[in-house]
């Protein structure tokens, strides 16, 4: 299995562990590919991110998920630098890693990792949709928020604190 990381710098050599207030000590975070849409976005974007998991009823599946697909919810005030952005996505070695959050599909090293090499990713909406997900892009994100949060759905809600005010 490959683990990416995700920047909009272009050339890290080497990725040093950092503070987090998720883990008890430094860490390089990586993702998997199947969550990796979440990550297709300007790193400071806050976004709704869900799926179908196995005890996700299809009364959440019929209102939540059109399609079937996992969801990256932005809002609006975002999709210019989703449109104009690039990152650049980073092959981990999988050595080393441990699964941090396997709903998220969060992997964290606590030693200096070498990329095995990057590519650019520009049309990053484009790139969500090659992912298997779907984007969604709303005014704001606090109702979705609230009603995912009370569903049986598999959810990520990344850089909340940058959302527009409820």
């Amino acid at each position: 299995m490959t683990l990416y990381h995700l920047s909009e710098l272009p050339d890290i050599a080497r990725f040093d562990p950092r503070p987090s207030a998720y883990t008890d000590q430094p860490a390089v975070w990586a993702i998997s590919a199947e969550r990796i849409a979440n990550y297709l976005v300007p790193r400071d974007c806050p976004r709704v991110c869900f799926r179908a998991g196995p005890q996700t009823t299809a009364t959440d599946i019929t209102r939540h998920l059109e399609d079937h697909r996992p969801v990256v919810a932005i809002e609006a005030r975002w999709l210019e630098r989703l449109r104009t952005g690039r990152l650049y996505r980073y092959a981990m070695p999988r050595e080393g890693f441990v699964m941090q959050d396997e709903d998220a599909g969060y992997w964290v090293a606590h030693q200096p990792v070498t990329p095995l090499g990057v590519d650019k990713v520009e049309d990053l909406a484009a790139a969500i949709a090659r992912a298997g997900a779907t984007l969604r892009v709303l005014l704001s994100l606090w109702a979705l928020h609230d009603e995912i949060r009370a569903s049986s759905l598999v959810y990520s809600m990344i850089r909340m604190r940058n959302a527009q005010p409820r």
